[in-house]
């Protein structure tokens, strides 16, 4: 996404992601979606219009909580003189932590990865997403076919996700050798099922794309042999989707093995295509992993320490990542100790004591472990990647390497 950088990104999913996971107990939850044009002094009257009209809610608590929460907005939009550049997004609401009365205020102010269109106040009992949800969506969409005599399969690449929408065989046989009279009669019969072969994955490519031709970007074929280019100097795809193809290239595979290829081959031209981005970075960090002596590291431990001593020239995290980095203290001689765990159950079960004098470690504070490494990246002036679990490549690195990755500036002996 243009002038957005990989980490704003990802801390921009992420809060959307924590977002999405809250519910009030009743109608509670505030928020007000602020276009960059429309002046904060409207926005401020409209909103002590609205703590008037509270007061007219027949639940007491939930009076209280609505009442709580405009006046955090109030206070939150006293800090701009205008709404930034793409507007301003602001969600307050009382958050149950457990039962009853257990609830806690929280406010999120974010400024969009685009302009906000539409003023929107509303009070519900979760917060309104889907114009955020859009902003970050991949909408290109790329046609993908890879063709030849005996097999066609057809999918769509959207952001990072390829998705094979059908496979078709054909049946044609192979070549015939009786000769003379019946060999000539075998080949029109073979020349006949091939063209209908084309002709079905015209009429599955049309009823596939037609609906998508709007946000279809282009369409890339590719195949092992003359059967793609035969395919697209036919008649077969409809004219519009025809005038989308844009590049035409040569495969060792067919089948998904076969998408994946055409992908990887028409790089050039799917340049500003995210998924694009995100395979070279990995298949950079894989070739230098089989080196013998390669610029790769892998694993929480080991890209920790090449990050502390500068090693690391690119950091490649999963946006999966959910782990926590805990900082646990001894209450009588102050010996730390750091711990990553995954949810906050096990750290509550850590039994860990001190070393120096046997007293029982107490959790001191907490940092998620992605905010830790960028933190440490920054520092040391690395490139910081996050990649998906959609790709083959992004679910390889969460689930072959733990999700955290490095290419180094130079070679780390260990």
């Amino acid at each position: 996404m243009a002038g957005v950088s990989s980490k704003e990104l990802y801390e921009f999913k992420k809060t959307l992601k924590e977002l999405a996971n809250k519910r009030g107990r009743g109608t509670e939850f505030v928020f007000v979606y602020i276009p960059p044009t429309k002046q904060l002094s409207d926005v401020g009257k409209h909103m002590r219009d609205e703590m008037g009209q509270s007061a007219n809610i027949k639940s007491k608590q939930t009076r209280k909580n609505v009442q709580s929460a405009i006046a955090v907005i109030l206070e939150s939009i006293k800090l701009y003189k205008q709404p930034p550049e793409h507007g301003l997004v602001l969600f307050v609401g009382m958050i149950p932590k457990g039962g009853p009365g257990t609830e806690k205020m929280e406010k999120y102010v974010l400024e969009p990865p685009e302009p906000v269109t539409t003023y929107w106040y509303k009070c519900n009992n979760e917060f309104f997403l889907e114009p955020l949800e859009f902003m970050i969506e991949e909408r290109d969409v790329y046609g993908v076919a890879v063709i030849d005599r005996n097999e066609a399969t057809y999918a769509t690449l959207k952001g990072k996700k390829e998705t094979i929408l059908g496979h078709l065989t054909s049946g044609v046989p192979g070549k015939h050798k009786a000769g003379g009279q019946s060999q000539r009669r075998f080949d029109r019969v073979i020349e006949d099922l091939a063209h209908q072969f084309l002709k079905r994955i015209g009429d599955h490519m049309n009823e596939a794309f037609l609906p998508l031709k709007d946000d279809l970007k282009g369409i890339i074929l590719g195949g092992p042999g003359f059967t793609k280019k035969d395919f697209y100097e036919g008649d077969y795809l409809q004219y519009e989707l025809k005038d989308k193809v844009i590049t035409i290239v040569d495969t060792s595979y067919t089948g998904e093995e076969g998408i994946r290829e055409v992908i990887a081959k028409s790089a050039d031209d799917l340049e500003n295509l995210d998924v694009m981005h995100e395979k070279k970075i990995i298949q950079k960090f894989i070739k230098e992993l089989i080196k013998e002596k390669g610029l790769a590291s892998y694993g929480e431990d080991e890209v920790r320490h090449n990050l502390i001593i500068g090693a690391v020239d690119t950091l490649i995290l999963s946006e999966d990542l959910t782990n926590m980095r805990k900082t646990f203290a001894c209450p009588a001689c102050g010996y730390q100790k750091e711990i990553t765990v995954k949810t906050q159950v096990e750290a509550d079960n850590i039994s860990e004591r001190c070393p120096n004098c046997n007293e029982a470690l107490k959790e001191e504070s907490s940092i998620d472990l992605v905010d830790e490494l960028v933190e440490k990246a920054e520092e040391m002036n690395a490139t910081v990647e996050f990649v998906s679990t959609e790709t083959e490549e992004g679910t390889q690195i969460y689930r072959a390497f733990g999700g955290i990755a490095a290419i180094l500036r130079y070679y780390v002996d260990y």
